[in-house]
């Protein structure tokens, strides 16, 4: 059993939803309007410290090797079931310490999506929306910072940790669009060391002094008509300057944890990401995404899924067992998913090809009940039998997990209002 190390101080806070409205109605009586009942609302929830981590599979994890399995068929291939912590739920063999965890996990077995293509199916998984025109739209991940973020944050709002896309860079859709740069995630190249340039190269007095100057000469040039240009960028330094001056930079910094907690999560790109999202959703960042792979097993399908799952399998169980230790997991929401999934038929080259018709997602944390499947899939893979859930009914979840209002609409640059999330509704098997 692992004895989980206590590195950062717990700085959570949490409020009774019947007293909160008690006291809204209170706040009503005495002349407060709509606009401070909402803006009190806010704070309320910003208080609630509630947090999301996304792990997001890139380039679409085979569904059959890892939470739906079908041994003994022509489609499921060699790969064998396991037991989980739950009697008469399996899931594929090399998830073994998942499998352990699994009373905290509901397992949806029946995401369905249309989008095959990498690049619009990853835009999609990450915005909610199809890419459309010239609108770039924000993050799921970076509207839940704006709606639940605290203002006066040393350490970034939103954070990702890892290669982005399905084979590197930035990835797709998952920046703050037209929320601006407030909002835009803090990107963290190799979890486990400090992010490159958060230091200062003289003293603060002097460093502050600098910054001073800076404001100047920008004042000048906003004076002269770069009023908007030179906004965006104060934003920008001040979001820096508060990094680089905050003593809270040393949540990068994974050698103030025990080696047994390190071990636990597996000292791999994976393993270190999962265990600095847990130090920075502890140091109050409201949301972290982890990217693992590449997962898209055209060819060799079965060998690629076993070494993915030896590295994901231990990371993804030790950081549901680290932050229940910590009394952290009601609070905070975990997501594991791809973009898509694979054909259930084997191709020539022993691999698997994109398959969005079904695919599996699993969620633990934040108010989820776990030890549950959502969902099911024909016994050859092919089709689903019951319950689909869709990309919109996903994030509809989420927002419910985090008390986030997903219709609420924020403008967009053409002057059009959208919604956090375009349609759907919540997975209330998730909450019974």
């Amino acid at each position: 059993m692992i004895s989980w190390h206590e590195d950062v101080t717990l700085d959570r806070h949490s409020f009774s939803r019947r007293g909160f409205l008690y006291g809204m109605s209170a706040a009503a009586t005495v002349g407060f309007n709509f606009r401070d009942v909402m803006s009190a609302q806010a704070a309320e929830l910003r208080k609630q410290g509630r947090a999301m981590i996304l792990l997001f599979m890139q380039g679409g994890p085979s569904q059959l090797e890892t939470f739906d399995p079908k041994p003994g068929t022509e489609n499921g291939g060699p790969t064998k079931a396991i037991s989980t912590a739950v009697p008469g739920i399996q899931i594929a063999e090399g998830w073994e310490q998942t499998a352990r965890q699994m009373k905290e996990i509901a397992v949806i077995r029946s995401m369905t999506n249309k989008e095959g293509q990498h690049e619009r199916a990853v835009y999609q998984m990450h915005t909610g929306y199809i890419p459309a025109g010239s609108i770039k739209h924000p993050a799921l991940g970076c509207n839940i910072a704006r709606e639940l973020a605290p203002a006066d944050r040393e350490l970034p709002a939103v954070v990702t940790i890892g290669g982005g896309g399905f084979g590197g860079g930035q990835g797709f859709g998952s920046g703050a669009g037209f929320l601006g740069v407030d909002y835009e995630p803090f990107h963290v190249t190799n979890p486990g060391s400090l992010p490159e340039n958060v230091g200062t190269t003289v003293a603060e007095p002097r460093f502050r002094r600098r910054l001073g100057l800076l404001d100047k000469l920008e004042g000048e040039f906003a004076a002269r008509g770069g009023e908007t240009v030179v906004q965006n960028h104060r934003r920008i330094m001040d979001k820096s300057a508060r990094l680089v001056l905050t003593p809270l930079t040393r949540t990068f910094d994974l050698s103030q944890e025990s080696t047994q907690t390190r071990a636990a999560y597996g000292e791999t790109g994976f393993g270190c990401g999962c265990l600095l999202a847990r130090r920075l959703v502890e140091s109050g960042v409201t949301f972290v995404e982890v990217r693992m792979g590449p997962w898209d097993t055209h060819q060799d399908n079965f060998d690629t899924v076993k070494t993915r799952a030896g590295e994901c399998d231990p990371a993804v169980a030790a950081l549901i067992g680290d932050l229940k230790q910590r009394g952290m997991l009601d609070k905070t929401l975990i997501v594991w998913t791809g973009e898509f999934g694979r054909t259930p038929k084997i191709n020539p080259r022993n691999g698997r090809d994109h398959w969005p018709r079904n695919f599996n997602a699993l969620v633990a944390g934040g108010g989820i009940k776990g030890g549950q499947v959502i969902g099911e899939t024909s016994n050859d893979g092919t089709s689903l039998t019951k319950d689909p859930v869709s990309v919109p009914d996903l994030f509809c979840s989420i927002c419910k997990s985090l008390d986030v209002n997903p219709a609420k609409e924020n403008m967009s640059p053409i002057g059009r209002p959208m919604k956090i999330v375009d349609g759907g509704k919540p997975v209330e098997g998730l909450f019974a």
